[in-house]
């Protein structure tokens, strides 16, 4: 599993590997003696096969936000419509 993961860093460091074609990508992988599992993503497009190797677990979303409420926002003291303007100074 360590050399998939070297293979993606690399794939991801170096442009002309993160654009190649498809061919390209699985000739390389097949020279670097890539695992199955990237080899089958890499040809077929379809992540599953690594999530595999890696032993993903996929993890749901929870339902509530957790963002914060509104509630606890205080309103501004300058509401009005009227433009703030900054004092000007004394010169006198």
């Amino acid at each position: 599993m360590s050399d998939t993961i070297e293979l993606l860093e690399a794939i991801g460091r170096d442009a002309s590997l993160r654009y190649a074609s498809t061919e390209d990508l699985t000739h390389m992988l097949e020279q670097a003696q890539a695992s199955e599992a990237l080899a089958a993503s890499v040809a077929s497009g379809e992540p599953s096969r690594l999530f595999e190797e890696f032993g993903h677990k996929p993890m749901h979303a929870p339902q509530i936000s957790q963002s914060p409420g509104h509630e606890d926002d205080e309103p501004d003291e300058d509401d009005g419509d009227e433009p703030h303007q900054p004092p000007v100074p004394d010169l006198g």
